[in-house]
């Protein structure tokens, strides 16, 4: 079997969940390895996502499970995911999570 292959396959599965986050919503990295097939994949979620860094894809939707916006050193500045998600209405506590109770999307919801 082609390791190469079986990354570039499960980025791209990675890639079509993150580019169907609803605008204003967020979802995890363990969400969408899950509905990758790996549920124990959430740290390759992060690399496929730090490979797409300059890309279309609404990475900054994309939150650990507490909503802590752990990916915010790939961006260009370190506020500049928490502004993105502002921006589209998103709230945080007071330790910059984002409320997850009322933005969490799950792919599985909406996944083929």
């Amino acid at each position: 079997m082609d390791k190469k292959k079986d990354k570039s396959d499960f980025f791209d599965r990675v890639y079509k969940v993150v580019e169907k986050i609803p605008c204003g919503k967020v979802t995890t990295y363990g969400a969408i390895a899950e509905v990758c097939g790996i549920r124990s994949s959430a740290r390759a979620v992060g690399w496929a996502l730090n490979s797409a860094k300059v890309s279309h894809l609404p990475c900054h939707r994309v939150v650990n499970r507490f909503g802590a916006l752990t990916g915010k050193v790939h961006f260009q500045t370190p506020n500049l995911m928490q502004e993105l998600l502002e921006s589209e209405g998103v709230e945080f506590d007071n330790d910059n999570c984002v409320l997850m109770d009322k933005y969490l999307w799950k792919p599985d919801d909406e996944m083929e």
